[in-house]
């Protein structure tokens, strides 16, 4: 739901709901509309695509043709065809022909919503490459039919759904416009969730905070959506009047958070817990005393303790830094002051962006993948040793890729190896340096300083040992943190890099280097720590098994390198940041550089896609800023020596 944003009270029987949030997309999509485009809404459930388009339709009083997208569209059901009974009367005359919605469409020069995009199987759609490209489409035995000027083609698709999709080809694709479309802010979906319901208060602030918290969780692949916000608050209303509550109870959240959001949430590959155990423990740190509180209470005046931000749901006392709890609200606040949460690029906005992949997916993306992966569930790691020996980066992206297979054997295996190898990679191509030192004053190893200690001179000849002043070179204590952008963006041949650049700083740590490592999207994690000792294939591990979700923070993920290197004793400390530099949230990064005393920024460039617009001026000025330098990293050959040389000071 989005648009102008007008109080909404209640939603009318008679018309299309309201559109709330979303201002930028409704812009683009009508003028999209006007402008003869075809265009695909892209985003995860919950998010309007539907509500937008019947607004929108509503508002340029055009009718729209709905078509649901499953394995069963046959192009005949969409096109049309002839009625058997009729033709064996009549023959093939027009009149025996029966349109299909696309031809409805076209000839009445309406919308064609055609929802579940990616689930309409691919001979189908080819149907529609000469309609988007000519609009026209020949049919046997009927002709050649021509679209009314006003028809167009909206689509709408799940991207992180991977059951039963396919990818959309190249040539639909370069035939159509495409829309992101991102979950709303927090402000939004309370909003959405009281006009619907007719509630307000504490029980509307309870259910959509709860939901939020589900698409950040960390053993959530997917999260609910504000339709489960929606339920919830329904739920609880019901029960407590079934129950005769005048109070929202804990017991009575709880059996309607399990009735509401269990089944919307989708558990993270590889984790053994169940929805319910997921939302218990949200439910715990939302609302920790499990005291009743008023379903109705004003928005501003909330029992329960607020968390951080108080626009960010109800909230029982501080949660803990790394709480799902606490990275919700802190994107939601972020949001907050960003306004809409989607973007008309790929956005790193919330829910997980590295949605797992399917075999299929795969061995589009890699040739190697069936020699690697013969099997579901089999990984021939001799296989991929020939590959990094033949090609490093392919071989790299592709085990970068299977550690988010679908087929949870065959990512658990991928997972295991990636480290190694990562490491390996890392440890091959650092290059040693004596490290960045400064010429020193002692009085025993050394050159002897003549002049100085002719100055020094005093007393009776000889001269005791302690007069002669040598000077030498003396390495400095340095301190570095590595921040990796981890959100949606970083997959294949960046993800790798990233690994290895982890790697290689970890393996570069010694007594004149101490680095931590932290990765970051909406919210900053912290890897690896000043003054630990973790083993590289830990560390890399680690950043493997995070999803990227949120938006991308560049700002507090300096603000936690400054706090990191704050409690070290070093004469230099030093941010190495692994990003594309294009900050969707938070305030200019170049405000976070305090404590700092060099940035250095890694931008990667992989060959497997084109850079993001604007991505290498935005590394160059941060860079500049920071009194570092800006490298572009193209490939995996590149890391470790682009690393040793930044982290020894040259």
């Amino acid at each position: 739901m989005a648009g102008p944003e007008p109080a909404v009270p209640g939603l009318a029987l008679d018309g299309p709901p309201p559109v709330i949030g979303l201002r930028r997309e409704r812009e683009v999509l009508t003028v999209a509309l006007q402008a003869a485009r075809h265009v695909v809404l892209e985003g995860p459930p919950g998010t309007g695509k539907s509500t937008l388009l019947r607004s929108i339709a509503s508002d340029l009083d055009r009718s729209v043709v709905f078509v649901e997208g499953n394995a069963e569209l046959t192009p005949a059901r969409l096109i049309g065809q002839y009625d058997p009974a009729q033709v064996l009367a009549d023959g093939y005359q027009p009149s025996s022909f029966t349109d299909g919605p696309l031809l409805q469409a076209m000839r009445a020069g309406a919308l064609l919503y055609l929802e579940e995009f990616n689930r309409v199987p691919e001979e189908t759609l080819n149907v529609l490459i000469t309609v988007l490209a000519e609009g026209e489409i020949a049919v046997p035995r009927l002709g050649m039919v021509r679209a009314d000027q006003k028809f167009r083609l909206i689509a709408a698709m799940n991207p992180f759904d991977a059951i039963g999709t396919a990818r959309v080809s190249q040539a639909i694709a370069d035939r159509i416009c495409r829309i992101v479309l991102g979950y709303q802010d927090a402000t939004a979906e309370r909003r959405i969730t009281a006009a619907v319901t007719g509630q307000d208060g504490h029980v509307v602030d309870f259910a959509v905070a709860l939901g939020r918290a589900t698409r950040s969780h960390r053993d959530v692949r997917m999260g609910a959506s504000v339709r489960g916000a929606i339920d919830m608050v329904l739920l609880i209303d019901g029960l407590a009047n079934l129950r005769g509550e005048t109070l929202m109870s804990r017991a009575t959240a709880r059996d309607a958070a399990f009735a509401a959001l269990s089944g919307r949430i989708r558990v993270a590959d590889g984790s053994e817990r169940s929805p319910e155990s997921i939302l218990e423990e949200l439910l715990g740190e939302l609302w920790p005393d499990g005291r009743a509180v008023p379903r109705g209470a004003a928005t501003g005046d909330r029992p329960l303790a607020d968390g951080p931000g108080k626009a960010d749901g109800p909230q029982a006392g501080p949660t803990p830094p790394d709480s799902p709890a606490h990275r919700a609200a802190a994107g939601q606040s972020s949001l907050a002051r960003a306004g809409s949460a989607s973007s008309l690029r790929r956005d790193r906005s919330l829910g997980p962006a590295r949605r797992t992949v399917g075999r299929a997916e795969l061995a589009a993306r890699h040739p190697s993948f069936r020699e690697v992966s013969p099997e579901p569930g089999i990984l021939d790691a001799d296989v991929v040793s020939r590959l990094l020996a033949s090609d490093p980066d392919a071989a790299a992206m592709l085990l970068a890729d299977l550690t988010l297979a679908g087929d949870a054997r065959l990512q658990a295996a991928a997972r295991r190896l990636a480290p190694r190898v990562f490491v390996g990679l890392a440890a091959a191509g650092i290059q040693r340096s004596p490290g960045a030192r400064r010429l020193g004053v002692g009085h025993r190893d050394g050159d002897l300083d003549l002049e100085l200690t002719l100055d020094r001179l005093s007393g009776p000849w000889p001269p005791a040992a302690e007069q002669f002043v040598t000077r030498s070179w003396h390495a400095r204590r340095r301190a570095a943190c590595l921040l990796v952008d981890a959100s949606g963006s970083m997959s294949g041949l960046a993800l790798a890099i990233a690994a290895v650049a982890a790697s290689v700083v970890v393996l570069a740590s010694g007594e004149r280097l101490d680095v931590s490592v932290a990765a970051f999207g909406g919210v900053p994690t912290v890897l690896r720590r000043h003054g630990t000792q973790p083993v590289p294939e830990r560390v890399v591990g680690d950043l493997l098994a995070l999803r990227g979700h949120g938006r991308t923070d560049i700002a507090a993920a300096l603000r936690l390198a400054s706090a990191q290197l704050a409690s070290v004793t070093a004469a230099t400390r030093q941010v190495v940041l692994l990003s594309d530099c294009l900050a969707t949230a938070g305030p200019d990064p170049a405000e976070a550089l305090t404590g700092i005393d060099r940035l250095d920024v890694l931008c990667p460039v992989p060959a497997d896609r084109d850079p993001e617009p604007g991505s290498l001026p935005a590394a160059q000025r941060l860079a500049r800023l920071g009194g570092g330098l800006s490298r572009p990293v193209r490939a995996l050959a590149d890391v470790p020596a682009a690393l040793t040389a930044l982290l020894s000071g040259r």
